[in-house]
């Protein structure tokens, strides 16, 4: 089938007009921290042999890149805890320079990026995003819970000397890092990194209270705007976060908004498990499995009709809402799953 500027099977187009053209890709659903907002701290992972190969993974991608997917990010869990993630990492990387792919790039918690930022950029990454929560070393411990600090900032350290761009991913927890907006966005600005702000997301049980975690950004953004002057721009990396200019520091600041304010009118993104199982809404749980027909047939006509009839089943909108009465979980499976 002739897709034009594609090059292969032709653009998947959602039912509401929206062109996929944004994957994630959760290689793992294990981590080494068990983030607050995140995991339960006694969590049960998927048994090993539930997941994907990781040439299943690079073949499955590839499906996804011929259809039209042009951004790439891995997730997890800790992407770089998969063994031998390099591997899948550096054969996606061939999709890039006139292959069809414009970006790949990863979301981890920098704990591995001391040993894997010269192989990133080798590869063909150009950025990377690192979830920080804080600058406190004692509260990271207590946010991550088994988080070291000081193998972070090593991390970040050896992406930079990497070439590698970052941005930060701080979630907004009320009670907890509210105290740090300022903090942060003087580091960021001293650093050169980029500053995302997000709501905590109501997804799986964590044996926390995400009501009282949760703050929404209206608050935080007007905290922020007390002490500096935010400049509107119309930057866009293909993800939801809604951009502005630090004026004091000329980084960017980011804020994603799922329940205050949606992001699901230009949503171009769907989700696919380290299981080969395909979300086509972060916050639904209508999912779609394409580990049977990826294993049924060497041949990717079945696996491309199961992703375009997925696709034909992709909602407006998510459901994202805290509410005590609910129990604070729209979504039973935790955000390690899907991969954020």
């Amino acid at each position: 089938m002739d897709g034009g500027p594609w090059g292969g099977a032709a653009p998947i187009i959602d039912p509401f007009g929206r062109a996929i053209t944004y994957l994630r890709v959760s290689v793992t659903d294990r981590c080494d921290f068990r983030c607050v907002y995140c995991m339960s701290e006694h969590m049960t992972f998927l048994p090993k042999r539930d997941l994907l190969t990781l040439e299943e993974l690079d073949r499955l991608c590839s499906v996804f890149v011929r259809m039209g997917v042009r951004k790439l990010r891995l997730t997890g869990g800790e992407p770089l805890m998969r063994r031998n993630v390099m591997q899948l990492i550096r054969s996606l990387g061939r999709h890039l320079d006139g292959g069809g792919l414009e970006e790949l790039t990863i979301t981890t918690n920098g704990s591995q990026l001391g040993r894997f930022s010269e192989g990133l950029f080798e590869a063909g990454m150009r950025r990377v995003n690192v979830s920080l929560d804080t600058l406190d070393p004692a509260k990271f411990k207590d946010i991550t819970r088994w988080g070291r600090f000081e193998q972070v900032m090593a991390g970040l350290d050896a992406a930079q000397a990497a070439g590698l761009a970052v941005k930060i991913n701080m979630v907004a927890l009320r009670g907890v890092n509210d105290d740090e907006f300022d903090a942060m966005i003087a580091w960021c600005g001293e650093r050169g990194f980029d500053l995302v702000i997000i709501e905590v997301m109501p997804m799986g049980d964590i044996g926390e209270d995400r009501l009282d975690q949760y703050m929404p950004l209206s608050m935080v953004r007007a905290k922020i705007e007390r002490n500096w002057t935010l400049t509107e721009t119309d930057y866009m990396t293909g993800g939801p976060a809604r951009y502005a200019v630090v004026e004091e520091t000329g980084q960017r600041i980011g804020f994603i908004t799922p329940l205050t304010h949606n992001f699901c009118e230009s949503c171009n993104r769907v989700r696919l498990t380290c299981t080969g199982t395909l979300y086509m809404c972060l916050g639904q749980e209508d999912a779609a499995d394409l580990r049977a027909p990826l294993r049924a047939a060497s041949e990717d006509a079945p696996l491309e009709e199961a992703v375009r009839e997925a696709i034909s089943r992709k909602p407006k909108g998510h459901d994202f809402v805290i509410d005590r009465r609910r129990g604070a979980v729209s979504v039973p499976r935790h955000m390690s799953v899907t991969g954020g």
